[in-house]
C-alpha cells in the first residue's frame, strides 16, 4: 500500500471532508514556492482551443473555487487548471455538511452550491496573478448566482464574463451542477443558445482583438438525444468546445450501502461510478461534432487505462478531481507518465 493510501485510510477519513480539503489545499499553496515548476512530468503537447497544452491532464473546476492556488496545483503536474465555479455575486453555498466520501465506490457526493467569493473578488485576484507572471493555462468556470431568477440568468453570466474573461485562457459556462436550483434547466437548447450568445457577445466586448475560447459543461444525466442536441448547438453557434461531464444525480450501482446513500442525501456524485457514462458521452459527442471541436473528458478518470480510453473515445483534453482526492498529490504525474508511455508504445 502506498504511503498516501495509508494516510488516507487511517487518518484523513476520520475528519470532515471539507475541513480536510481546506487543510490539504493550504499545504499545496504553501509548498508552491518550494516546488515551483520542478515537478518532472513528461511532455505530451496537445494543440486545442488555439493553445498548446503541455499534456492532456488538467484539474477540473471545484477544487480551486476562488483562484487562490493556481501555481501550487500546476506544480503538482497539472497541465491546466480550471478555477471556479465563480458566480456574479459572492455566496456562501449550501449549509454544511455538504461534502461526503463514498470510499467503497471511490466517489464523492457534494452539494456545495457554488460557494465562492464572487466575480469581482476573483477578478482582482486573477489580475494580480497575471501581473505577477502567472502563466499556467487557466480556465475560468462561471455559473449562476443562486438568488438570481432563471429569467435573469444571462445578465448574471454576463457580469461574470465581463469581469473574468480578460484573464482566462478559456471560459466555461456551467449549466450542469445539480446543486443550484433550476440550473440544469438551462441545458435545454432553447435556453442554452441565447445564454451562450450573451456570454459570447460580452466576452468579445471585453477582448475584441483576442477571442477567448468558450466551452459549455454538461451533465452525464442528459439523454443521448439531448447530448446530441447540445453537440448540434455547439456547431451551429461556433462554440469552441464541450466539457463532458459534470457530476451525476444518479445513485445506480453503488457499492455503498443504501442506508448510507440515503443518509447523505442530495448532491452531485463524482468519481468511479461516472467512468462509463462519461466515456460514452464523449464518444457520442465526437461522432457528432467531427474532429475539430475540442472535447474535454472528465468524470471517473482514475487509472492510466481510464485516461487512455477517454482519449481513444475522442477527448482532446482530460480533467480530474475525485481521483486526485483519493490517489494523492502524485496522481497527476502517474497519469501523465502513463499517457506518454502509451503514446510511445502506439507510435
Amino acid at each position: 500500500m502506498r504511503p498516501y493510501d495509508v494516510l488516507f485510510e487511517q487518518a484523513l477519513t476520520r475528519f470532515d471532508p471539507e475541513r480536510i480539503h481546506h487543510a490539504a489545499f493550504r499545504a499545496i499553496r504553501a509548498a508552491a514556492p518550494v516546488t515551483g515548476r520542478t515537478v518532472r512530468v513528461p511532455s505530451a503537447p496537445v494543440r486545442a482551443l488555439g493553445l498548446t497544452f503541455p499534456h492532456p491532464l488538467g484539474l477540473a473546476a471545484g477544487f480551486d473555487k476562488n483562484a487562490v492556488g493556481i501555481d501550487g496545483l500546476a506544480a503538482l503536474g497539472f497541465g491546466h487548471v480550471e478555477v471556479g465555479t465563480v458566480t456574479g455575486e459572492a455566496q456562501p453555498g449550501n449549509p454544511t455538511p455538504r461534502l461526503f466520501r463514498l470510499p467503497d465506490d471511490r466517489a464523492i457526493v457534494n452539494r456545495m452550491g457554488f460557494n465562492n467569493d464572487g466575480a469581482e473578488v476573483v477578478a482582482r485576484r486573477l489580475a494580480a496573478w497575471r501581473a505577477g507572471g502567472g502563466s499556467t493555462i487557466l480556465g475560468v468556470n462561471i455559473g449562476k448566482t443562486k438568488v438570481v431568477p432563471e429569467e435573469e440568468a444571462a445578465r448574471d453570466y454576463e457580469k461574470s464574463t465581463g469581469l473574468l474573461a480578460r484573464y482566462a485562457d478559456y471560459l466555461v459556462v456551467n449549466v450542469s451542477s445539480p446543486n443550484t436550483p433550476g440550473l440544469r434547466d438551462l441545458q435545454a437548447v432553447e435556453k442554452l443558445e441565447p445564454l451562450l450568445q450573451a456570454v459570447r457577445r460580452r466576452a468579445d466586448e471585453v477582448r475584441p482583438d483576442d477571442r477567448v475560447p468558450l466551452l459549455v459543461k454538461i451533465a452525464p444525466d442528459l439523454s443521448d438525444d439531448d447530448v446530441l442536441a447540445v453537440a448540434d448547438l455547439a456547431l451551429a453557434t461556433g462554440l469552441d468546445g464541450i466539457i463532458a461531464t459534470n457530476t451525476t444525480i444518479s445513485r445506480d450501482g453503488l457499492a455503498t450501502s443504501t442506508s448510507r446513500v440515503e443518509e447523505i442525501g442530495a448532491g452531485g456524485l463524482s468519481g468511479r461510478p461516472l467512468t462509463q457514462r462519461s466515456e460514452d458521452v464523449v464518444r457520442l459527442l465526437r461522432e457528432r461534432v467531427g474532429p475539430d471541436l475540442t472535447l474535454v473528458g472528465v468524470g471517473g478518470i482514475t487509472t492510466v487505462d481510464d485516461a487512455r480510453r477517454r482519449l481513444a473515445a475522442g477527448a482532446d483534453l482530460l480533467q480530474g478531481y475525485t481521483a486526485f482526492v483519493y490517489e494523492g498529490p502524485l496522481w497527476p504525474q502517474r497519469i501523465v507518465k502513463g499517457i506518454v508511455r502509451g503514446l510511445a508504445t502506439d507510435g
